[in-house]
């Protein structure tokens, strides 16, 4: 992304709180940013815990996202209901405008340059972990899994957003396309190293979404997960759910973020995932809890665990494909 560029603002899933929305619009604003919010994006419904009607909702991801003139589609909060969207979505019509955009910059830019260009950016965790999952099935586009614009380590504080935070996200959106700063974990439950397009999210949403037309698959990939607030047994219960279902077929490797209220997970992790035979990285500091690390999925990550880390990058994803 470049100065000037325009984002959208979207609630696909919880109501923000409006004081922090606010002051989300301020960060991004203060990088040179035009921002957009959208229509729906602080509609309250009689389930208090939507952000308005489904159809309200999806109509303002959608909008934005097919919105020729914005570059990144920002989600304000996690908490629950992207996944009810999935269905509501026109998926032909957003994939006809990724391929505009891509045309409209590689005439302005030059065909290199407009391929990088012409990508929309969407950016979000927890919840969002649903569309992430769905865009690379049916967009198969590179999103960005990191702090939402409503939440506290962004605009919680007066004093400005959480320091590595904001500057790991600042270097996922601005940064060139080449390796970003590795994210470093604290344990290895596996050792090796190993190569391959990031995919995953929040462990509550990939176990929802087996069974579904976007049944999470992390073949030939680095499979990322995280959860907050899910008992050991319930991280069980969810890793066999997607290991029965054939997720982990064929995985190269496994990052895993942060366990915020969950006890201690890492008996259950190992036992469930060491006998996949790959290597394991963990308590890298991406998904909840502060600091929250940006990740790009859909591009190619490397696990080294001899410095125990996951290093992404967005302009060779397509390599690894």
């Amino acid at each position: 992304m470049r100065q000037g560029d325009t984002v959208a603002i979207v609630s696909p899933s919880g109501p923000p709180n409006p004081e922090l929305l606010r002051r989300g619009v301020e960060r991004l604003e203060g990088l040179g940013l035009k921002v957009v919010v959208g229509a729906h994006a602080l509609d309250r419904q009689d389930l208090d815990y939507l952000a308005g009607a489904d159809a309200a909702r999806a109509a303002d991801l959608q909008e934005a996202w097919c919105d020729p003139a914005v570059s990144a589609v920002f989600c304000c909060r996690g908490g629950y209901g992207a996944g009810r969207l999935l269905e509501l979505l026109d998926w032909e019509a957003m994939r006809a405008a990724g391929r505009a955009a891509g045309r409209a910059a590689g005439r302005a830019a030059g065909r290199a340059a407009g391929r990088a260009a012409g990508r929309k950016t969407l950016l979000g965790s927890s919840d969002i972990t649903a569309l992430h999952n769905a865009f690379a099935i049916e967009l198969d586009v590179p999103t960005l899994h990191g702090p939402m614009i409503a939440c506290d380590v962004i605009a919680g504080d007066d004093a400005g957003p959480e320091p590595l935070t904001w500057e790991s996200l600042r270097e996922a959106l601005f940064g060139p396309d080449e390796e970003v700063t590795p994210v470093a974990g604290d344990r290895v439950l596996a050792p090796g190293r190993a190569e391959g397009v990031v995919r995953g999210g929040n462990l509550s949403l990939l176990a929802s979404m087996c069974g579904t037309r976007w049944q999470p698959s992390f073949a030939d990939g680095i499979a990322f997960l995280e959860d907050v607030g899910e008992e050991p047994y319930r991280i069980d219960r969810m890793l066999t759910q997607l290991l029965q279902a054939g997720a982990f077929d064929g995985v190269r490797g496994i990052a895993l973020g942060s366990w915020v209220g969950c006890g201690d997970p890492y008996p259950v992790l190992e036992d469930r995932l060491r006998p996949l035979g790959v290597p394991i990285v963990a308590g890298l500091p991406v998904g909840h809890g502060t600091p929250q690390m940006s990740v790009w999925f859909g591009a190619l990550g490397v696990i080294d665990t001899e410095s125990c880390s996951l290093t992404g990058s967005w302009g060779i994803g397509e390599q690894a494909r």
